[in-house]
């Protein structure tokens, strides 16, 4: 055969690597061809008309991706939490210090790797087509094409690294240390809910809110205990070192220089300022915990007898970022609420001091809005400010749908790492997450330790709270005897 027939021959069966470059037509065809394989397999370009080498790593990498895309799909629709739980694994390195999820960080390294050899395939493909053998039309349609695909994929691809990458950012920020692992206490996971401003120029921090949420280990049903910031005669439970200062109720300490009252939100100054709270509680800080937030958990433990491993501190100098990150909050006002910081003067009216209104009515709040509403009480009482945390807080929960949480992923997890603080161990996520789901289905029932309640601020009938308590987590099963 000659070399003629030959070459003829190679054109004939293999038109993508052997094509005719006097064929203006086929040229044109065959760039078409090219990049659309280019974007639908990465690497079979190079395959069929290029570097074989080259192809092989693109089709490799291709390949190995959508393996993996795919198993996490199945996983996914099996059980998620089962997925959760392989990608919030923590490595301890040596123990001498752990690495938050490595698995995301691998796969953030991935995607990006895979974005850049992406690229190099692209223009390798380009170069594959021969623009100057096409038709002059089809020339600027195959460019142009070529790259609108590039930036179809790549913003793909970089949109999923830098959603991994808010993740693992965010776990790594929020999930900084943490507490061991704990069992459900009587069929509940409870965690105590703090608020506060921890803005840099007080001294200590008050919680201006405190709650125990308290989560059904098999049902998902949800609990909301609100503590007021001032109830005093309150006990700690059995087992706190609190417990040698005060062996029966808590009480103040009227010194001019470091004096605190009875109040349950002055436990962070008495153990941070006052006291020495690191002697008190040595492990706090190793588990992602204060001094502060120790004795408020053993306080509200031996307030409402039942075990409080956890903590959420929610930083109210940052709540507005997160209403914001969810898309604001649905809200029902039943009463006309002044913002502003209150009055300068005893007896200032209220149109003199305040910067705005919050009216009546249902609408959806920003995220400054709810902070107002959240804080205001200067024409209410701490106990209408209360009931309108908890509000919140249930509007807020109400907002974490799936849809939410994926169409507003980067700045949720952005709010959250400069919103809240926590103990809850990452490896709990799993577990709580699928809990979150089940919540979905019930409706939250509160209860509110406030005189309408029958709750004295100031002497509480323990024996009594603890009765309330037990009545609403254990509505089938009888009062059990007080804790503390």
């Amino acid at each position: 055969m000659t070399a003629v027939a030959q070459g003829a021959h190679l054109v004939e069966e293999r038109p993508l690597r052997h094509p005719d470059t006097r064929s203006e037509a086929m040229m044109t065809r065959r760039g078409w061809w090219l990049v659309a394989l280019n974007f639908l397999i990465p690497g079979s370009a190079q395959a069929l008309a290029g570097n074989r080498r080259l192809g092989k790593i693109g089709l490799g990498a291709t390949i190995t991706m959508w393996v993996l895309l795919i198993v996490t799909v199945v996983v996914a629709l099996m059980s998620y939490t089962t997925l959760l739980k392989v990608f919030l694994w923590d490595l301890s390195v040596f123990g001498l210090f752990t690495v938050k999820a490595p698995l995301l960080l691998l796969v953030e390294v991935l995607l990006i790797a895979y974005l850049v050899l992406w690229v190099i395939l692209t223009i390798d493909t380009l170069r594959l087509v021969r623009l100057v053998k096409t038709g002059p039309k089809a020339r600027f349609g195959i460019a142009l094409l070529s790259v609108a695909l590039l930036v179809v994929s790549g913003v793909t691809t970089a949109a999923g690294a830098s959603k991994v990458n808010s993740l693992h950012g965010g776990l790594a920020s929020i999930f900084e240390a943490s507490a061991p692992m704990a069992e459900p206490s009587d069929g509940y996971y409870n965690i105590l809910l703090l608020g506060a401003d921890s803005s840099k120029n007080r001294d200590s921090m008050r919680f201006d809110s405190i709650s125990v949420v308290s989560v059904n280990a098999d049902t998902g049903r949800v609990t909301i205990t609100g503590i007021p910031r001032d109830l005093e005669g309150f006990p700690f439970s059995k087992d706190s070192p609190m417990r040698k200062f005060y062996p029966d109720l808590h009480q103040g300490h009227g010194d001019p220089t470091c004096g605190w009252t009875g109040a349950i939100n002055q436990l962070n100054t008495e153990l941070e300022v006052c006291r020495d709270g690191s002697a008190i509680y040595p492990d706090a800080e190793k588990n992602g915990s204060t001094p502060g937030v120790e004795a408020t958990k053993d306080a509200a433990e031996g307030l409402l007898g039942i075990d409080i491993p956890y903590y959420a501190f929610i930083d109210m100098n940052g709540f507005a970022a997160l209403v914001d990150a969810l898309g604001g909050v649905e809200i029902t006002v039943t009463e006309r609420l002044p913002k502003g910081g209150g009055p300068t003067y005893e007896g200032e009216p209220v149109d003199d001091w305040a910067t705005g209104w919050i009216e009546k009515g249902t609408y959806r709040m920003d995220g400054k809005t709810a902070e107002w509403y959240a804080r205001s009480r200067k024409t209410t009482s701490d106990w209408d400010r209360m009931k309108r945390q908890r509000q919140l807080q249930q509007a807020i929960l109400k907002q974490f749908t799936p849809t939410t949480v994926l169409s507003r992923f980067e700045e949720i997890m952005k709010a959250g790492e400069h919103l809240v603080k926590t103990d809850i161990p990452s490896q709990m996520l799993p577990a709580f997450a699928d809990l979150a789901v089940k919540s979905k289905k019930q409706k939250v029932t509160t209860i509110e330790l406030t005189p309408d309640n029958g709750v004295d601020q100031y002497t509480p009938d323990i024996a009594a709270v603890h009765k309330m308590v037990h009545k609403a987590l254990h509505p089938a099963s009888p009062s059990p005897s007080p804790k503390g």
